[in-house]
């Protein structure tokens, strides 16, 4: 008898809820795999992707996406060892779970703590509510992969947006290994995607997309290629989160505007009754 040979895993992008190959079927050496070399082509299939499924996600409660999110710990928590051996910390596969816990808890929280009513002088209720954006694209760092991964989808997606991100172009291999467990905890195809390989040839293309709504520039190292994107975001007024300080530590609470800054605010008047 021979051998068994062991199953050679390809590591592939995550694209509407399923794993596609990069349509110009190149890929990159590292972390000692074969990963997806992602294209422009790819960034604007994402986009696509996102927008499709923005409708659904927009409209679900907050209830339901925090139960969503909450369950994406529970199967990352059972993916601990998975993570560990793919060099990602213990310390920090715990932190991504306590990441998305937090996260999960202000779901229902936050139209109360960013609404609310307004004082007029009239007869008339003035009403605030938060919104979704739309669609975030994002840069995730390149270090901590998994915890700043984590950090930048979550305030994304338990607002209401979908995301596209682009991953740790040096670590890849925590993000697309999320990437299976957001596939089988109940997130809908669509909502996170996840693009691997060369920032330089997938984030500006995204920055210049006009069906993308706002940019997440928390991965950006070189201040030039943030000015850059940033002009190219303005092409449509996206909203945008600036670069973190190199020496950021994301393993401190987020601030409430990794969320509030990726909501609209929609203002309702209506009469009082006589």
């Amino acid at each position: 008898m021979s051998e068994r040979v062991a199953v050679r895993k390809t590591y592939k992008l995550f694209i509407g809820g399923k794993f596609p190959r990069s349509e110009s079927g190149r890929s990159y050496l590292v972390q000692s795999a074969n990963v997806a070399l992602a294209s422009r082509k790819d960034a604007r299939d994402a986009v696509v992707a996102a927008r499709a499924a923005g409708k659904g996600w927009s409209g679900a409660t907050a209830y339901n996406r925090g139960q969503i999110l909450y369950r994406i710990a529970e199967m990352l928590e059972g993916r601990r060892e998975q993570f560990v051996a793919l060099g990602v910390p213990a310390a920090e596969v715990d932190a991504a779970v306590d990441r998305w816990v937090w996260y999960a808890g202000w779901s229902d929280k936050l139209p109360q703590v960013y609404g609310g009513a307004n004082p007029v002088a009239g007869p008339y209720f003035n009403l605030s509510a938060p919104e979704p954006t739309g669609v975030v694209a994002a840069v995730a760092p390149g270090s901590p992969a998994l915890l700043g991964l984590v950090s930048v989808i979550a305030p994304a997606i338990v607002t209401g947006n979908t995301v596209v991100v682009a991953t740790s172009e040096s670590a890849p291999l925590a993000a697309v290994t999320l990437a299976e467990v957001l596939a089988t905890s109940d997130l809908p195809g669509g909502v996170v995607n996840l693009l691997t390989g060369a920032i330089g040839e997938t984030v500006p293309t995204l920055a210049a997309h006009l069906d993308v709504n706002a940019l997440d520039l928390a991965g950006i190292a070189d201040p030039a290629l943030a000015t850059d994107l940033e002009a190219k975001a303005a092409e449509n007024l996206k909203r945008v989160l600036r670069p973190l300080p190199p020496d950021h530590d994301w393993t401190t609470t987020p601030a409430l505007t990794r969320m509030t800054t990726l909501l609209e605010t929609k203002t309702v008047w209506h009469p009082k009754a006589p």
